[in-house]
This record gives C-alpha cells, structure tokens and sequence, in this order.
C-alpha cells in the first residue's frame, strides 16, 4: 500500500497552507505550462490522478469534459474535493495509483498534477495507463523534475564563481528516497527524463512534447527573487505524449 501521508493531520494542515492549496490553479506556478499542454476539453472522458483539492478537476468540468473522475489515495483531500465540487459531471473516488487499474478505453484525456513521483512501479502504471485510453487520447501528467529530486533533501550550495548553486547527486542512482517535507518520512520515487519516456514510449505511447519548467517573464516580474533559484535547477517537469488512434481498415 502507498504512504498516505495527506490524511497526516500535521502534513495536510502544512499542505493546506500553500498557495496552490489555499487559492487554487491560479497560483500554483507550473500551471500556466501544464494548461498549454492540454488539448480541448470539450466533451472528453477525463481521469485526474492524485487529484487532492480537486482544483484541476473542477477546471476540467468547467471546460466541459463530459465527465471527470478524479481519484486520490487522501480520503481528508477527498471530502474537501467533494464539498467544493457542484457540477454533476465531476466526480471522486479513492484509489491507490500503485495498484489503480481502470477500464480499457475508458479515458480520452488523463492528467496528473504532481502525483507520480509518489508511484514506485512507473512501468506497471504507464501501460495500464495506455490501455485505459481510448485510441488518440492523450496523457498529460506534471512531476518533481528529476534534477531537483534526484537528491532526498535538496541543498544550495556555494559554487566557485560565489553564485548559488544547486547540488546534484546520485541523479543516476534511481529508486526510493525519504525526504523530510513538513513532516519527516515523506516517500517518493526518483527516475531519470530517460527512463520515463523509454517506458512511456515502450508502452505504446508517442511522445507529443515536455516542459522543464520555468517561470514566465510575467511570474518573475511579480516575484523577482525567483530569478536567484528558478534559472539554476527546474523544478517542475512535465509531459505530454498520445495513444496512437487506430489505423483504417
């Protein structure tokens, strides 16, 4: 079974207390970069994995999805989803995406906000994702980038020049690490941007596009001390790849 560490009572209560917890998509920093992957919206079957608050499946809903399911393993994250949630096509279940299976063809859009570098078999995922979209659906999904995360505590450092620089270690050395974040024991996964797109592209997928994120020059005109930090280690990457649609016969 995955750490549920959002039910966590302290965690969740620091979790809370984040911008993109407390004031929605508009102030989580990659969103404007995860949106510009999305195709439309309109009428699709959507899956959102991890979806905590539900901010990003009520956005879906929004934009006319035909349905949304947003699942996450958080049954507190759930029952704050569910309160803030009125459309009818927007709806939640709980799940563990270590084990998750969904329905052959059953999704023409999947997306996931910074959720599967909690998941430890991303092979198993990758192809029981492939098979639940439809021919043409397209997967969209946002992680802690590899740079950033390679390390279990990430550190600055003093480089030669007397700039800040971000250390980097065991990029290479893939597999668990225990970070301490708002509370300590904080499991998470790290794998390589090589080993990611081999195993999505192995499992069937065609690679569309990726984003190792920066900030726009409109985010760092409204945040300005980001530039010390935000040119120097990405800290957010994301994909965007498709399901080949089925040939004519």
């Amino acid at each position: 079974m995955a750490q549920n560490i959002y039910d966590d009572p302290k965690f969740l209560a620091g979790y809370s207390e984040f911008p993109r917890s407390r004031d929605g998509l508009g102030a989580t920093s990659e969103w404007p970069a995860f949106r510009a992957l999305l195709p439309g919206i309109a009428d699709k079957r959507v899956v959102d994995l991890g979806c905590g608050f539900g901010q990003l499946s009520r956005w879906l809903g929004e934009e006319d999805a035909r349905s949304v399911l947003g699942i996450d393993l958080s049954e507190k994250m759930l029952a704050r989803a569910r309160t803030e949630t009125t459309n009818p096509a927007v709806t939640y279940a709980r799940g563990n995406l270590d084990e998750l299976v969904l329905a052959p063809d059953s999704a023409d859009l999947i997306v996931s906000s910074m959720a599967l570098h909690y998941v430890e078999d991303f092979g198993r995922i990758a192809a029981m994702l492939f098979d639940a979209l439809a021919p043409g659906g397209q997967l969209v999904f946002s992680v802690e980038h590899p740079i950033y995360a390679a390390r279990a505590e990430p550190e600055w450092v003093a480089a030669a020049d007397g700039r800040q620089a971000f250390a980097i270690a065991d990029y290479c050395v893939e597999g668990r690490r225990v970070t301490n974040w708002i509370v300590d024991g904080v499991v998470k996964y790290h794998r390589t941007i090589g080993t990611m797109l081999n195993i999505l592209t192995g499992a069937g997928f065609r690679y569309k596009a990726v984003d190792e994120w920066k900030p726009s020059d409109e985010q760092f005109a409204a945040h300005p001390d980001w530039k010390a930090t935000e040119l120097t280690r990405p800290m957010f990457l994301l994909m965007s790849l498709t399901k080949p649609a089925r040939r004519d016969s």
